[in-house]
């Protein structure tokens, strides 16, 4: 069975938000890394990489169903942050967007009596949940820290043990 016009479109719509939180993870890694936290780009760095996994799970999906993948153009993220505070808090809003987001289209799936993309979505709600945890911990973590040098190295070196999965 192919995909219905409608989750067609928004199934393309969300490869392309994937691949723009893929793009801003690589810039808050970039920001670290210009500050000197290999241990914070690091982590972003992999999770740059979840969400490029993501965005061609999504690509694969599509093929699978015997339809067109259509990319568009990835917006240009913010490249300096007022803190590193402020980099944290905008990766759990990112986060929160993306949730949203997934939550829309398993709605659409539904509406659209379409049970295999519904049942492929589940993998994402569970997914952002974790997305979702793991991003407002970080936020409280820095927050509890706050601007102690101790603590910021502490966190930098904890984050960084942080690893890429094949």
């Amino acid at each position: 069975m192919m995909l219905k016009p409608k989750m067609q479109k928004a199934l393309n719509k969300q490869i392309n938000v994937e691949f723009n939180a893929f793009y801003s993870y690589l810039s808050m890694a970039a920001y670290f890394e210009s500050h000197h936290k290999s241990g914070f780009s690091g982590w972003y760095k992999v999770q740059s990489n979840e969400e490029f996994k993501h965005a061609m799970k999504l690509y694969e999906y599509i093929i699978s169903r015997g339809e067109k993948v259509v990319l568009t153009a990835i917006e240009a993220p913010q490249t300096e942050g007022k803190s590193f505070l402020s980099v944290f808090e905008a990766a759990y809003a990112q986060e929160l967007k993306v949730s949203a987001l997934i939550n829309d289209l398993v709605d659409l799936a539904k509406n659209e009596g379409d049970h295999a993309t519904e049942i492929m979505l589940q993998w994402f709600v569970t997914e952002q949940v974790e997305e979702e945890n793991t991003a407002n911990s970080n936020v409280e973590r820095f927050k509890f820290i706050k601007d102690t040098t101790e603590g910021i190295d502490a966190f930098d070196h904890e984050l960084g043990e942080r690893k890429m999965t094949k």
